[in-house]
């Protein structure tokens, strides 16, 4: 079959079409897997997924990467890891269990040891050592528990646990939300409320403050210790903790008073306020990060549907509405962000877990100033109810410095 000249070219130009975009395919560079815990079904009792996705280089853009793997569990609310990011650990509170995966460099998670904490499990986390697992349970009281982590990131037997009371009202019924560890691993700091104090929609029985955050010093054999002072004030309802790279400063986000409080690391671990506090939020803040270098920071807020952007002061910790967000409810997620995270490789991008969305956001972070617009193709689909968010680097490429 002959071809006039006019279908010749045609031809060519379709052919150097596919070529090109073929090329430019495989121009995609991975700088990090992003992973979201969800549900793999509509309903509370679906069995819980972990997807994952990669990140490009360029755009921030995410794609599938990974197959979904089950969480180990039902509902599947918090995510951890390790420095290293050779181990992720993902909390499930249907069947209370937290169960440790091992990431491999091609992104794929691995299944390994499950635990049983005391109660259901709300949030963990993991000291930068990699030495230990911290875990804060309940639904009707709060337990704090230390589990040793071997160098293959296996969960040993716990080695110490604190039970969370405020005192003078010891039989109040504490609820707690978050847990972090300073970078240095000196101490351990968990967020929580008082529900015999605060509880809307139903009955009170304590004139107690609501908002407290319990601090705990780590001994070098895993030994916990009250830090002197400890519980400190949080306002009502404090749901989200946050530190920065150099253990100088710790934030929480008070969900219910739209406010974020800051407070200053003593040399004893005890915790200061920040005299020009608390920072203004959007409605109902619910999640918080730190970017790699320490000097910006990111707060989801639940019923605006945004993401607010500050940047820290390195002397005195003071977070500041970033310029160009927009407002201080800064910028548009899809519905109910729950969960945020700036991926490690290069700081360059932000990524929140939207839960009523279904879908994760993606931002892509001005390292000038902190600023935040979307990346393409934003949002992304994940399964139903995505809780919790991480990301580990993909490792193929040159990486930014992110020391603060």
């Amino acid at each position: 079959m002959k071809f006039s000249k006019l279908s010749q070219l045609a031809l060519v130009s379709a052919i150097g079409l596919i070529v090109a975009t073929l090329l430019t395919a495989c121009q995609l560079v991975t700088i990090d897997y992003v992973y979201v815990a969800a549900s793999a079904g509509g309903s509370a009792g679906s069995a819980g997924q972990i997807y994952g996705y990669a990140t490009d280089a360029q755009s921030g853009a995410i794609r599938s990467a990974v197959p979904a793997i089950s969480s180990g569990g039902t509902n599947p609310v918090a995510m951890a890891m390790t420095s290293d990011f050779y181990n992720v650990y993902v909390a499930n509170q249907g069947n209370n269990s937290v169960v440790h995966f091992t990431v491999a460099g091609s992104g794929v998670l691995t299944q390994k040891e499950s635990i049983t904490p005391p109660n259901t499990p709300v949030s963990i986390a993991v000291n930068s050592a990699n030495t230990y697992l911290y875990v804060i349970s309940g639904t009707s009281s709060a337990t704090l528990t230390e589990y040793p982590l071997s160098s293959s990131g296996t969960i040993g037997a716990a080695t110490a646990t604190a039970s969370l009371t405020v005192p003078g009202y010891t039989t109040d019924t504490i609820l707690p939300t978050g847990v972090i560890v300073l970078a240095n691993n000196d101490a351990v700091y968990v967020a929580a409320y008082d529900k015999s104090a605060y509880n809307p929609g139903g009955t009170t029985s304590s004139n107690a403050n609501p908002g407290w955050v319990f601090g705990y010093s780590v001994g070098s054999s895993g030994a916990l210790t009250a830090v002197s002072g400890s519980p400190y004030q949080a306002g009502v309802k404090p749901s989200a903790l946050a530190t920065d790279p150099t253990s100088r400063f710790v934030f929480v986000t008070d969900y219910a008073s739209n406010e974020l409080i800051g407070y200053t690391v003593l040399s004893t671990n005890q915790l200061s306020f920040m005299i020009n506090g608390p920072f203004k939020t959007g409605n109902e803040p619910t999640a918080i990060t730190i970017d790699p270098r320490g000097i910006y920071m990111y707060v989801t807020n639940s019923l605006d549907n945004t993401l607010s952007s500050y940047s820290i002061s390195l002397p005195t910790g003071t977070p500041s509405t970033i310029v160009g967000s927009g407002s201080t409810s800064g910028n548009t997620t899809d519905t109910e962000p729950v969960s945020v995270t700036v991926e490690p490789s290069l700081g360059r991008y932000v990524y929140t877990a939207n839960r009523l969305g279904n879908s994760l956001s993606g931002f892509k972070l001005n390292p000038e100033t902190g600023a935040l617009t979307t990346t393409q193709a934003t949002p992304y689909p994940t399964g139903a109810y995505p809780m919790a968010v991480i990301a580990v680097p993909h490792g193929n490429h040159a990486t930014q410095s992110v020391t603060p």
